[in-house]
């Protein structure tokens, strides 16, 4: 039995009547993954700070490093964290950048540091160019050599956000970091041998306590899949101070706050850098080399110019030349870097090389700290914004650091390289990287 911390009240309505409740099972003045103090209105599900002097006296504030991008979401993340109390910084993290895609980290940077003036917090800009490049933009690169397809946006979060940043604000006294990242955390811990919880158990942390990753509440923006890197350590001082908010809200709220990017248009594409054409950043790096289009019967049907330039499911980017009676678009289904040739097939679900029930994953990792329950039902997905599709997990055959994940239906499209996330409901338990099928 667990007991939860949190429940949350929707923003427009604290600040229609300018007050919340609080909900304990048991007790109250208590939230999610902090020490305890009464909520005030304008928050969400975040934890509080407690001093000896007294819940929220000024000098127990818990200071919380804010990555901010520029972008709304993380400007708003740093509102609700100052007017909860806390003690803010802003900080801008400065990555890599090629010299062929247009240069907006200086503006980026300006919107974080307007917003930060506008609520009157501290603003720091941290350097993680080498990390960004050594394990985002080189990682990629060598993966899509390689034939895989990766998805650098978790490798972001798993060296840069969670990694480097993570580390500096800890080494700096942070007692939180704050993203804007569309997920929720739940505090949990196991019932005492009491019905209920004493309050001294609590405050020194005599139980074990566990943090849970949960989906977003707006499933269209849900970026839970990104983080299924993350550890307890990194939970536990970790706030999603938006994830109990819809998109729509979050702009309304921002306006509310006068924030200068409460209008301003969300980022897309690669991590940091934007939306850059994948293929065109990868010819920087990776010669071109023609080679065969199949189709389904090993046949030549055209040509393209690298096999590790494309992915699973693609249907751009190469060239048919013998035309078939039916005129309708061709989707990648396979590819081979060694003979350099890609299979293509008019319908993307085509059960071929590429669709499996039995998908093995490697570097994984389960937030919780502990395997999975292998007789139990779980739900997966392998792709970012897939279907969550029945499936159970099992032990991969000889090998201790890899899994079996089995699913009920096959999956049509299956990309190397991609991520493959595991929840149980709303809980993301952990994920890896698809290494076979």
């Amino acid at each position: 039995m667990t007991r939860i911390w949190n429940k949350f009240i929707p923003l427009d309505k604290k600040l229609s009547n300018g007050t919340s409740k609080q909900f304990h099972p048991v007790r109250n003045s208590r939230l999610s993954n902090g020490a305890g103090a009464p909520l005030k209105p304008h928050t969400s599900s975040l934890p509080q700070y407690h001093s000896k002097a007294g819940y929220g006296a000024q000098r127990g504030r818990r200071k919380v490093f804010v990555a901010m991008s520029g972008g709304v979401d993380s400007s708003l993340s740093a509102a609700l964290l100052k007017e909860q109390g806390y003690d803010v910084t802003g900080i801008f993290i400065k990555v890599w950048q090629p010299d062929f895609v247009e240069c907006v980290w200086k503006e980026e940077r300006l919107d974080a540091m307007r917003v930060c003036a506008r609520l009157g917090i501290k603003f720091l800009t941290l350097d993680l160019e080498k990390e960004y490049k050594k394990e985002v933009v080189d990682y990629m690169i060598s993966e899509y050599k390689a034939g895989r397809t990766p998805n650098p946006d978790v490798n972001c979060n798993k060296y840069v956000k969670f990694g480097a940043f993570f580390d500096f604000a800890m080494k700096s006294g942070a007692d939180y970091v704050a993203t804007g990242h569309y997920a929720r955390l739940r505090r949990e811990f196991p019932i005492s041998k009491s019905q209920f919880l004493n309050k001294s158990e609590i405050l020194n942390s005599k139980i074990q306590t566990i943090y849970k990753l949960l989906e977003a509440s707006d499933k269209n923006k849900d970026q839970s899949y990104f983080l299924w890197n993350l550890t307890q350590e990194h939970l536990k001082r970790t706030l999603f101070p938006i994830g109990n908010m819809q998109k729509t809200e979050v702009r309304k709220i921002a306006r509310k706050f006068n924030l200068p990017v409460f209008d301003k248009k969300d980022s897309q594409g690669l991590c940091f850098i934007g939306k850059v054409d994948m293929k065109d950043f990868l010819k920087h790096y990776l010669p071109t080399k023609k080679g065969n289009v199949l189709n389904e019967e090993g046949e030549i049907i055209g040509w393209h110019e690298g096999a590790y330039f494309y992915t699973t499911g693609q249907r751009h980017g190469f060239i048919i030349t013998k035309k078939s009676s039916e005129d309708k678009p061709y989707y990648v289904i396979s590819k081979d870097t060694l003979s350099n040739a890609i299979t293509v097939s008019h319908s993307p679900a085509t059960q071929g090389i590429s669709s499996s029930k039995k998908i093995t994953i490697s570097g994984t990792n389960w937030i919780a700290g502990e395997l999975p329950d292998f007789s139990k039902k779980y739900k997966a997905r392998i792709r970012y914004r897939g279907h969550l599709q029945a499936c159970g997990i099992e032990m991969a055959e000889g090998k201790n650091l890899k899994f079996s994940i089995v699913f009920d239906l096959p999956q049509a499209a299956v990309s190397r390289g991609q991520s493959l996330v595991i929840y149980d409901g709303e809980h993301c338990i952990g994920g890896g990287v698809i290494d076979n099928f």
